[in-house]
């Protein structure tokens, strides 16, 4: 498959890539969707009576905490049970072959980590952390056997480390972001719809600074025609062909 979708690759973007030491990947849902990965509102029934607000922001989980936390365990639960892709191992291997590389994901799932990949920054959360609502503290203990909500021992009910409907980013994140987007020479976005902002921002952050932008998914984002180009495929045939092609040129140059 590596050498068929190799063809894809323009002369321009190649001669980035081998040139390049700067480099910031985006990646959206549709890379976890090729781990199997449901979308916010997988169509299994359980939840499908619920609007997304009723589940995912502040306003909902302190008006029924317990069928909030429920329905993130659920959502754990599935998690658990998916594995990278190869696209997320093509991307820990993009981190090995750059030396400034930045991956920032809109994706809470933790399968960039689990993949190999260190230099994540996580835009919205992680569904695998949990904090205190009340003093802010990282919370790593068990579900009480009640099944309850659990407490911090500051006394505050414990919430998914995600961000929800109606919350600010996290700025240190989000500054981080941007600075890289500002000053890398290569920017792929990928499996991302280029509709959910401020993330949307980055690959016209990265343009307007110089860098070389290119889409990689199946059907064109909303920012496709701001990209150089737009490469049509899932990430885990076309990332892992284009770090093949990297490959070849570091060992040929």
């Amino acid at each position: 498959m590596a050498s068929e979708c190799s063809s894809l690759f323009s002369e321009a973007l190649l001669s980035v890539s081998a040139r390049a030491s700067r480099v910031v990947v985006l990646t959206g849902a549709g890379v976890s969707a090729e781990s199997g990965v449901p979308t916010f509102r997988d169509p299994d029934g359980l939840w499908m009576k619920y609007r997304p607000q009723d589940l995912a922001s502040f306003e909902a989980f302190m008006a029924d905490p317990q069928r909030v936390w429920e329905w993130y365990q659920h959502r754990r639960s599935i998690i658990e049970t998916v594995q990278p892709n190869p696209g997320h191992y093509a991307l820990a291997e993009m981190e090995r072959l750059f030396p400034d590389f930045i991956l920032v994901t809109q994706n809470i799932d933790n399968l960039h980590r689990r993949a190999g990949s260190e230099r994540v920054i996580e835009l919205h959360g992680n569904i695998e952390r949990n904090l205190c609502i009340a003093c802010r503290k990282p919370w790593t203990g068990s579900d009480p056997a009640s099944g309850e909500v659990p407490r911090c021992a500051c006394g505050g009910l414990i919430r998914p480390d995600v961000v929800w409907f109606g919350e600010p980013l996290p700025e240190e994140n989000l500054r981080a972001a941007w600075d890289a987007s500002e000053r890398c020479e290569l920017f792929l976005s990928v499996g991302t719809s280029g509709e959910v902002y401020p993330a949307a921002h980055l690959p016209l952050v990265a343009r307007q600074h110089g860098a070389y932008v290119v889409e990689i998914n199946p059907r064109p984002s909303a920012l496709a025609r701001s990209m150089h180009e737009r490469i049509a495929g899932p990430s885990g045939e076309i990332l892992p062909a284009l770090v093949l092609q990297i490959r070849r040129m570091r060992m040929t140059a």
